[in-house]
C-alpha cells in the first residue's frame, strides 16, 4: 500500500493530529495509564493489607462491596474528607482522578472483574510518567482508512483470552468487521461498547517486532445498514503498554492479521 502525498487530504491529516495530540494529553496526564504504580487483588492479601496502599481492605461477607478500615495516621480520604473508621466502596466507574478514596497525592480506584475485587494506586509522581517521551506513531496514511462491514453475531459469545497479567479471563465478542487489504478480505472480532462503537484487540505481522506485542482498533458504530470506518491510523496502544499493572486481554482467535499494519500508534518512544 502506497500513497502518493498529493492525494492526502489536509484536513483528514489535521484531524489525525489533534487526535494524536489528545491522546498523548490523555496517557501523560496526571492520573492517565502512565500513573499506575500497582492493581493489588484482594483475594491475594486475606489479611486486607495491600502493598504500599494504607488502610485494611476486605470484600464483605456476601462480595457485594469492598470495605475499607483506616485509622488517622493512614493519611486516607474519603470524597475529599479525612477517614478514619470503617467505609463500605462499590466500583469505581468514572476516570481515577474521580475515585472516592486518596492517599497523598495518589488515587485509589476500586476494581471488579467477573466477580473478584482489587484495589489500584495512580501515582502523578510514577516512574513511567516522568520517563513518557511520547508514542511512537506512523505518519497518517489515507490507504489504511477503509471501508468495513459489521456482521452482528445471532448472539453475543465470550471467549476466555489470557490477560497481560498472565490470568485467563473472559471477553465478550458481538461481531465481527471485514475490511480488504490489496484486494484480501480479512475479519476482526468485536466487542460492542454500550454506546454502539466498535472495539478489537488485535496483532498482525509487525507485532512484538515493529510494534508493541497487540494493539487496540475502536472503529465508531455502525450505520444502519452495517457500514462502518475501520481506520487503522488510529490504532492504540493497549494500556499495558504504559504501565505493567494492567491487565489488558490478549488477541481472541482469529485477530492476529497475517498483513503488516504500518499504521497507527507503534510503540513507546525511548527514553
Amino acid at each position: 500500500m502506497s500513497t502518493d502525498v498529493s492525494d492526502v487530504s489536509p484536513i483528514a491529516v489535521q484531524e489525525w493530529e489533534s487526535w494524536r495530540e489528545r491522546r498523548t494529553a490523555t496517557v501523560s496526564a496526571p492520573y492517565g495509564p502512565l500513573s499506575l504504580t500497582g492493581t493489588h487483588w484482594l483475594a491475594d492479601h486475606p489479611e486486607g493489607r495491600l502493598p504500599d496502599v494504607p488502610g485494611v481492605w476486605r470484600a464483605d461477607e456476601d462480595g457485594d462491596e469492598v470495605v475499607l478500615t483506616a485509622v488517622d495516621g493512614d493519611g486516607l480520604t474519603a470524597d475529599g474528607r479525612r477517614l478514619g473508621g470503617e467505609i463500605r466502596l462499590t466500583a469505581d466507574r468514572g476516570p481515577s482522578e474521580e475515585s472516592r478514596i486518596a492517599a497523598g497525592g495518589r488515587r485509589l480506584v476500586v476494581l471488579r472483574r467477573e466477580g473478584l475485587w482489587a484495589v489500584r494506586s495512580f501515582d502523578p509522581e510514577s516512574a513511567a510518567r516522568r520517563a513518557f517521551r511520547g508514542i511512537g506513531t506512523t505518519p497518517y496514511d489515507p490507504d489504511w482508512t477503509l471501508p468495513g462491514r459489521f456482521r452482528p453475531y445471532d448472539t453475543s459469545r465470550t471467549v476466555r483470552v489470557e490477560n497481560a497479567d498472565g490470568r485467563e479471563r473472559g471477553l465478550g465478542l458481538g461481531g465481527e468487521i471485514a475490511f480488504t487489504v490489496d484486494g484480501t478480505e480479512h475479519t476482526l472480532q468485536v466487542a460492542v461498547e454500550p454506546d454502539g462503537s466498535l472495539w478489537a484487540v488485535f496483532a498482525d505481522t509487525t507485532s512484538g517486532k515493529e510494534s508493541y506485542r497487540f494493539r487496540f482498533l475502536r472503529p465508531a458504530a455502525p450505520a444502519a445498514d452495517g457500514t462502518v470506518t475501520v481506520d487503522f491510523n488510529r490504532s492504540l496502544l493497549p494500556p499495558c503498554a504504559f504501565a505493567d499493572h494492567f491487565i489488558c486481554p490478549f488477541p481472541p482467535p482469529g485477530n492476529t492479521l497475517p498483513i503488516a499494519v504500518l499504521a497507527g500508534e507503534r510503540d513507546l518512544m525511548p527514553g
